[in-house]
């Protein structure tokens, strides 16, 4: 083996170990945050006082509501995909290298979860218990697609476009239909600051890709 071949095969190594790490700390960071976040909130509800199990709410139980919806985990997939490709990467390439990251982001954000909660509750059962198998299911099966999206964000044109809208669109759909909450408040704030998160982020992005397809417009007028 020649010395550009060790260091070929050293330089991917390390590209792995990075990969893999990246996308696990950021899962796994996610996961212990949300749990950390719920028990907060959980601390702060008075739920014995009728008043405030009907319409009492919290800055903790917001950042609950948020951080612990299908949304949020999925866009977590969606971001850590994103971060781990590079522009100008082969799509079959970046596609894969996304999934792999969404999968693993979510595998780690529902280990860090379920490790919290079990050693913030003192439970006796093994921490791989203390959630629902469903959850590991739908961390490998949706992991690969929406890391797969988040690939495609760096893409020239419509599907960039669309692959960046997924996860604000997504949210916007989720607290339209299915919002979470204990109570109509918690909901109806919930909604709120999703909803203006959403459109202002949408917002930036469309103009972003307007004046970007126009310039390319232009130039390509002037080089016609």
């Amino acid at each position: 083996m020649t010395d550009d071949q060790r260091h070929d095969r050293r330089r991917g190594i390390r590209s792995r170990v990075a990969f893999v790490g990246s996308a696990s700390v950021a899962g796994a960071g996610f996961g212990a945050a949300t749990s950390l976040v719920n028990a907060l909130s959980h601390s702060q509800a008075d739920l014995g006082s009728r008043a405030y199990t009907t319409g009492g709410w919290s800055v903790a139980e917001i950042m609950s509501v948020v951080l612990d919806s299908g949304w949020a985990w999925a866009g977590l997939a969606v971001v850590v995909g994103w971060l781990v490709t590079r522009s100008g990467e082969l799509l079959p390439v970046a596609s894969a290298r996304g999934a792999g990251a969404g999968v693993l982001a979510l595998l780690a954000a529902v280990a860090a979860y379920s490790v919290v909660d079990t050693v913030r509750g003192g439970s006796s059962f093994p921490w791989y218990e203390s959630e629902p198998t469903l959850w590991w299911i739908a961390a490998l099966v949706l992991g690969g697609p929406l890391g797969a999206v988040g690939a495609c964000v760096r893409r020239p044109g419509a599907v960039g476009l669309l692959a960046t809208l997924t996860v604000p669109v997504g949210a916007a759909v989720q607290m339209a239909v299915l919002p979470p909450g204990r109570n109509e408040v918690v909901e109806a704030i919930g909604q709120v600051v999703v909803w203006t998160a959403a459109a202002a982020f949408m917002g930036v992005v469309v103009m972003r890709f307007v004046l970007v397809e126009r310039r390319r417009r232009a130039a390509a007028r002037l080089t016609a």
